[in-house]
């Protein structure tokens, strides 16, 4: 491949996915690259070449054969029920998509490499977790829905391509949760409101990778000779306590028989899209290692955790940024609905009652 590689790439159209393109044309050992998504890119591309296409769609397979493509950056998980249109178009997209292209790539004859933007959720959330998750560790509890369990799978199809098609480079980047500020995310949904939800009792241990870090440890992916599953973050951790402070807001605990509720109603009125696993992530955090990004891998993040979550609050300005009256406004509906629901358990235990005496 001296003469460059050419690189299909997935998701182009969202957000994440146009600075990923945006990086590739800035390189000269990326010959051509060539954007698969459902809709149009917004962002400002020069050398990438846009196909419509559905993952879904076995026509892929030509796009490979037709261009060929020597590298696959896929891209086009998405962890936002929300924004994929609820969460059977989410997981339909995020399985049977990459099964559908993991299909195209063991048919190709030119393809050399395939990389999959992963994430640390496959290693779910529980009280029995380690304290810093390995790549090759087990999770004890893995999760059982939401956008884990779907990279899981997607990271199980794409290991037995590698099983097919031994010849094939493979490289799964495990991100931890995504800041910046371009790219939206639960996250930063979650951190914009004044006040915030949290688990009464718990105090997670969190982990950020800044966007850009995120980007240069795909690119080097892509266009390098390296190849496993490799954990992505910056180093140190942050307190969800501390996040919340360092933010500006308003903390509320919730006690836990409530919190799937408070969610559900977070997410009908569009104020955070904060899906079930990632809750679990609020209550018993998640920290992984990175000690073969940097030793094997050879990638060094620019930003630690902590330096990530203060640029994602600089350049959102998000800092200090508290109107009171919205605190107090959103405050006092959460009170009203942990009130509301605790007359509800009441009174059906008391229902309960009466019937265990007759």
């Amino acid at each position: 491949m001296t003469e460059g590689r050419r690189v299909l790439l997935t998701g182009v159209s969202g957000q994440f996915g146009g600075l990923v393109a945006r990086a590739l044309e800035q390189r000269d050992d990326v010959l051509e690259i060539v954007g698969i998504d459902v809709r149009e890119p917004p962002n400002d591309l020069r050398r990438t070449e846009f196909v419509r296409a559905d993952l879904r769609n076995p026509l892929v397979g030509r796009v490979l054969e037709a261009a060929a493509i020597d590298t696959v950056l896929h891209l086009s998980l998405t962890s936002q029920p929300g924004a994929a249109g609820g969460r059977t178009s989410m997981k339909e997209h995020n399985v049977i998509g990459t099964m559908q292209l993991m299909a195209a790539c063991q048919a190709s004859s030119v393809l050399r490499r395939v990389v999959l933007k992963s994430t640390g959720a496959v290693y779910g959330s529980a009280h029995t977790d380690p304290a810093l998750f390995r790549e090759d560790s087990t999770p004890r509890i893995p999760p059982r829905q939401g956008f884990g369990k779907d990279a899981g799978e997607a990271e199980g199809y794409v290991r037995m391509l590698g099983r097919r098609r031994p010849d094939l480079d493979l490289a799964i980047l495990r991100l931890a949760n995504l800041v910046g500020p371009r790219v939206d995310s639960a996250f930063q949904s979650f951190f914009a409101l004044p006040v915030l939800p949290t688990v009464m009792g718990f105090d997670p241990r969190l982990q950020f990778c800044h966007e850009d870090d995120a980007v240069g440890a795909l690119v080097q992916a892509a266009t390098g000779d390296r190849h496993g599953t490799v954990n992505v973050a910056g180093a140190g951790t942050l307190y969800l306590s501390q996040a919340i402070r360092l933010a500006g807001r308003v903390p509320v605990p919730v006690p836990l028989p409530f919190v799937s509720g408070l969610s559900a109603a977070l997410r009908r009125s569009g104020r955070a899209d904060v899906s079930p696993d990632q809750l679990r992530m609020l209550q018993f955090g998640r920290v992984m290692d990175t000690t073969r990004l940097r030793e094997e891998f050879g990638f060094e993040p620019e930003y630690t955790t902590r330096a990530a979550f203060d640029d994602f609050l600089e350049r959102r300005r998000l800092r200090g940024m508290i109107d009171r009256d919205e605190a107090v406004r959103l405050e006092r509906e959460l009170y009203d609905f942990l009130q509301r629901k605790g007359q509800e358990r009441f009174l059906e235990s008391q229902r309960a009652g009466q019937e265990g005496r007759v």
